[in-house]
């Protein structure tokens, strides 16, 4: 079998040397050598300089996923033993204990493979081809890096369509149980591994939870899209006077109120309820909160839908602002990349100017350092977590 080689069309390679690890099927001008999906393909300038090598999938946009840089290395089980390795040994550095994403796909080296640690269990995700034929191995790996009591398997996000895959979960090694207890910072936490979401958990907003601490001591907290109630129990761990937690959902609400329980939090209080009808009942009812948390679910899953995001971000974000004290606080999130930091901002000024509010930037956050954004890479951007002080 001959070697693929994959010649970009003029100029289509500017992105990919900026650190891009995707190519997409378009931007190919020809193919020489044995095509094979899932296979190593070589990618080369329109002038026939290397670019970088990875797995091939014919099936989708994405025609090749750039595992190197370089023309020689040998891509085998030591090559993904390593990077999962190093990946790891940069969380450990950082201060991750218990509970965190060992592993952040593109941005770590390894498009297409989620690795998530929830104490002594592992939680993945494949989302692409070439990691789906290679999953044995890297299960493999996995056990020798961490030996988990189990790994749980979530590929079954409608992404992997994409690939030509099928959605699928399931125990892959070990046992798993229904509910896993974690430590998220100080605090604990029951996460759903096998229904639960995402992988779990939220795991990229641990950080930004742990970052209520300077805004909540003896005040009153309105937490919004709770969740499983990450930021509502930080609230009530840093000694927030009052804590109202608002989801949709009666499972998270449920989940909450166990959380707060599990905790010994008796000033927190879970309610099932819309956002959007909550936060115009309390203008009515004329009820104010010190802080106010928004931390909905994206808004703007495809570039399509962003303009009728704008319009959803800004109604929550300007209904918050009318409930929240003379120089309280909002917390604010997007979880959408489409909705990007500029276009978030723009959201927020143009929410306070609505709401005949001013709005002082206090921080800007994004998602936990165990989510690196790849620089080049925009979809590795995506979570902005924003606090802002309110006034009259």
């Amino acid at each position: 079998m001959s070697t693929c080689k994959l010649l970009l069309k003029p100029n289509e390679e500017v992105r990919i040397l900026q650190g891009h690890p995707w190519v997409y099927n378009n931007e190919i001008d020809h193919i020489e050598g044995d095509i094979k999906s899932g296979e190593i393909a070589f990618v080369y300038s329109y002038k026939k300089s290397f670019i970088g090598k990875g797995f091939l999938n014919t099936s989708s946009k994405i025609f090749v996923r750039i595992l190197s840089r370089q023309e020689n290395q040998l891509i085998d089980k030591e090559f993904f033993y390593q990077l999962i390795l190093n990946a790891n040994l940069s969380r450990l550095d950082l201060g991750y204990q218990n509970s965190y994403r060992v592993l952040f796909g593109e941005a770590d080296g390894i498009p297409g493979f989620i690795v998530d640690k929830y104490g002594d269990y592992l939680s993945i995700q494949i989302l692409s081809l070439g990691i789906d034929i290679r999953k044995e191995m890297l299960i493999d790996i996995l056990v020798e890096i961490f030996h988990p009591k189990g790994i749980y398997e979530r590929s079954d996000v409608s992404v992997r369509k994409k690939e030509g895959l099928e959605l699928h979960k399931g125990v892959v090694y070990g046992e798993v149980p229904d509910k896993v207890l974690i430590q998220e910072n100080q605090i604990l936490l029951e996460v759903d591994i096998k229904d639960g979401q995402k992988t779990g958990s939220f795991l990229d907003q641990q950080d930004n939870h742990n970052a209520l601490r300077p805004y909540v001591k003896n005040k009153s907290v309105l937490d919004c899209f709770s969740h499983t109630g990450g930021f509502g129990l930080h609230a009530a761990y840093y000694q927030a006077k009052t804590v109202t937690c608002i989801d949709i959902s009666e499972h998270a609400v449920k989940q909450i109120e166990s959380n707060a329980k599990l905790n010994h939090f008796e000033q927190l209080i879970a309610l099932k309820s819309d956002v959007f009808q909550a936060l115009r009942d309390y203008q009515i009812k004329q009820e104010y909160f010190d802080v106010v948390i928004l931390d909905p679910p994206a808004f703007a899953k495809k570039k399509d839908d962003v303009q009728k995001a704008y319009q959803g971000y800004k109604e929550i974000n300007l209904q918050a602002m009318k409930i929240i004290k003379d120089n309280g606080y909002l917390v604010t999130c997007s979880c959408s990349h489409y909705m990007t930091p500029s276009l978030f901002l723009e959201m927020l000024m143009d929410a306070a100017n609505d709401a005949h509010k001013v709005a002082q930037m206090i921080e800007f956050r994004i998602q936990g350092k165990d989510h690196p954004a790849l620089l080049g890479s925009d979809e590795s951007l995506y979570l902005k977590c924003i606090i802002l002080k309110i006034k009259s």
